[in-house]
């Protein structure tokens, strides 16, 4: 279903599934009892200058009746969002394709506290491109290589590769050593994770997650003289916290996470300390050349710099 409102300042227009009948005689009514304790002269006033619309692109006015039509679309008013003290950078860039760094603490989409900030809104605002769409995800702890889709005519080729999993991604973190573990090490498991709790668990069943994990270098931490390991990291599925919740359940917790093993009170964001993950390259064969094509990041874990 798409938009009748383009993309602003790098943001969507947001959709709205109005009721078919009830107490409100006009759309505006029912939109302000929805949302009239957040902003209601903000949402007359869009009704106002015209900047809600229908699905075919039709004007809803203050006095459009409730039932005119089943989707409205309109713009949020933002709050000013502080600027997150990271940067992304761009790897490449083609006609179809943008693959960028993701930094630590930056999120792939908008949601939550975090709608400019970023890296999709980001990234429509420098380089002019409203119709980038990410065609995968990184945590917004997570670090490192992320495509997006500049060209929406190709973009369910490379969406496709994804689904297929026709894609090899490796990552590096940083965890404790167990010297009771034999490497190279694969963990499978089943995983669910509630849209409403925050936590990926794993629960009996068939196994539905899936890690290659590999030690790759080792390191004693001065300060505490805790042994550290560099961690060659290649999933083969794609759940949400996949990786920090396979190297916990094996007793060697990624450094820095505030989730697992175990959940953390919530606190200010720490940029010193940054999770220890990192999306090291992404692999596959362009859909459209039929070329290999690999991406590779550029940033470094700071527990273990300097590490090809």
């Amino acid at each position: 279903m798409k938009s009748p409102l383009p993309v602003r300042n790098g943001v969507n227009a947001t959709r709205m599934r109005m009721p078919e009948e009830g107490p409100w005689a006009t759309a505006m009514d029912y939109v302000l009892e929805k949302f009239g304790h957040v902003d209601p002269a903000g949402i007359v006033d869009r009704f106002e200058r015209g900047e809600v619309k229908a699905l075919g692109g039709e004007v809803l006015t203050p006095t459009t009746p409730l039932s005119e039509h089943l989707f409205i679309w309109y713009y949020r008013e933002l709050p000013v969002e502080d600027r997150l003290p990271v940067e992304l950078s761009i790897l490449h860039q083609d006609e179809n394709l943008v693959v960028v760094d993701k930094p630590h603490f930056l999120p792939t989409t908008p949601g939550g506290m975090y709608v400019q900030e970023s890296a999709l809104v980001r990234l429509r605002v420098l380089l002019d491109l409203p119709d980038l769409v990410p065609i995968h995800r990184l945590d917004r702890m997570t670090a490192g290589v992320l495509l997006f889709s500049a060209n929406p005519e190709t973009r369910g080729k490379y969406q496709l590769l994804f689904e297929k999993r026709r894609v090899e991604k490796t990552y590096r973190a940083v965890a404790p050593v167990r010297e009771e573990l034999e490497f190279p090490l694969v963990v499978r498991s089943r995983m669910v994770k509630s849209r409403t709790y925050l936590l990926a668990q794993e629960v009996a069943g068939e196994p539905n997650a899936e890690t290659r994990i590999e030690l790759m270098d080792t390191r004693v931490d001065a300060p505490s003289g805790q042994t550290f390991g560099l961690y060659d990291l290649q999933p083969h599925t794609g759940k949400t916290h996949q990786l920090r919740v396979h190297l916990a359940a094996q007793g060697i917790g990624i450094l820095n996470d505030t989730f697992y093993p175990v959940l953390q009170d919530q606190a200010p964001d720490d940029y010193t300390k940054p999770l220890q993950l990192l999306a090291r390259s992404i692999s596959f064969v362009d859909p459209l050349t039929h070329e290999p094509r690999r991406y590779s990041s550029k940033l470094e874990l700071a527990a273990f710099p300097n590490h090809a």
